[in-house]
């Protein structure tokens, strides 16, 4: 059974269709890249996914739930969080209170919560910075610091938008690690991502959005390959380029 099911989903503001008639699925364990140009429609369709918005048709079945019509926090405590293309740590909170607030949704004795905490600081490499204030860290500190935050909620799905955007090549590598350690404990991931570089060597499908609409889904090795997603989103050069990346080697 999916842990996620998208069926004909579309999203309208007024005139402007943000996504239309999107459908696609997630079995658990799985990465799945969410790609496409920029207006694509994936954040939003993220939004839809986390309750932040309301689909204004289609369906969204989360862990064998109706939950298209459930608020944020709803979708939360059932065990499908997200984190945010810009970041959105509490500056004037410790990097450890920020984690708190996580690991409150799913465990209320204070220093249950503070072992979990530090538990998920420690995975994202984090630890050292557990007294220091959220604001200080650098962009690359503060992306882990949001991926520290949603695994001490205790997922099963984490849906992470732009996780990577602004990091070095190093710190890049480093977040890759971190998300199939995270797939390696048993967290589904969703990924909307724009360094194909680092997302295709890991997907073990993607779903590609352009202009709100759904243009391809499958393994990476085919997406590559495709000619509607290289015309409108990789190019023919950049996807000659994804070949040598060693997607080969993952598929077969």
């Amino acid at each position: 059974m999916p842990l996620l099911e998208v069926q004909h989903l579309t999203m309208k503001f007024g005139s402007l269709v943000a996504n239309n008639d999107v459908s696609f699925y997630i079995d658990p364990g799985q990465i799945v890249g969410l790609i496409g140009p920029n207006g694509a429609g994936k954040t939003t369709l993220f939004n839809c996914i986390s309750g932040f918005y309301h689909p204004s048709s289609g369906k969204i079945v989360f862990d064998d739930k109706d939950v298209t019509t459930f608020s944020a926090y709803q979708i939360a405590r059932l065990g499908a969080v997200r984190t945010f293309q810009v970041v959105k740590p509490l500056k004037e909170m410790t990097v450890l209170d920020n984690v708190l607030v996580g690991a409150f949704l799913r465990e209320k004795q204070t220093g249950k919560a503070i072992e979990i905490a530090d538990q998920c600081l420690d995975a994202c490499h984090l630890g050292e910075f557990r007294n220091s204030l959220a604001g200080s860290l650098p962009i690359g500190f503060k992306k882990r610091l949001e991926m520290a935050r949603t695994l001490a909620t205790g997922p099963k799905l984490m849906m992470l938008d732009e996780a990577m955007a602004g990091l070095t090549s190093t710190e890049i590598k480093e977040a890759v690690r971190l998300i199939q350690k995270i797939r390696d404990s048993g967290v589904t991931l969703l990924v909307v991502e724009h360094i194909m570089e680092a997302i295709m060597p890991i997907a073990d499908k993607v779903v590609v959005l352009e202009g709100g609409n759904k243009i391809a889904e499958g393994p990476p090795r085919e997406i590559i390959e495709d000619e509607q997603v290289i015309k409108a989103y990789l190019g023919e050069k950049f996807s000659q380029r994804l070949k040598t990346t060693g997607i080969k080697n993952k598929q077969e």
